[in-house]
């Protein structure tokens, strides 16, 4: 099977909430703890416009992965360094959609004039880990202790990539 990286429509959002609600109630990839309604996901969706984005992985018509690019934080300082998400069905998980995803998300922030990108992930999320180090980006620091969920307190693990500087 080929799997296509595009960018998503709102035709893609309930397919989007359905991985992210997933994520949501199995996993500690987020700590959000209620699942999400389809009109969070669509206001979340239009506010991640260009100069962010949001893109899916599909096969055979059918949208198996998503991931995007937002904001690091809304002090316009930061306004060049971008948080990446990824985010895969649970059956596609190691199976190289992840790769395609971060890679094209990397690319756009490249395109975009980003300066890097950043992303946070739960200590013990060994994949995520992994796929962050295999594009090049490093462990820039760990908040000890600032989520908790299933009854229990978590860490983050940061991680970045710094962009090559625009000729």
């Amino acid at each position: 099977m080929s799997t296509k990286v595009r960018s998503a429509t709102e035709a893609d959002v309930p397919a989007i909430l359905d991985i992210y609600n997933d994520a949501i109630l199995h996993s500690t990839a987020t700590f959000d703890i209620e699942p999400q309604t389809l009109d969070e996901r669509l206001q979340w969706f239009r506010e991640t416009q260009h100069p962010h984005c949001v893109i899916v992985a599909e096969e055979e018509g059918r949208v198996i992965g998503w991931g995007c690019l937002r904001g690091f934080r809304t002090r316009v300082a930061y306004r060049f360094t971008v948080e990446d998400s990824v985010y895969l069905q649970e059956e596609h998980r190691g199976s190289g959609v992840g790769t395609l995803l971060l890679a094209e998300l990397i690319e756009r922030a490249k395109k975009g004039g980003f300066h890097s990108v950043v992303a946070g992930m739960t200590e013990g999320n060994p994949a995520s880990e992994a796929l962050h180090r295999r594009l090049g980006f490093s462990e820039v620091g760990r908040y000890r202790d600032v989520g908790y969920k299933f009854e229990r307190w978590l860490d983050v693990v940061w991680m970045q990539l710094m962009l090559p500087s625009a000729e």
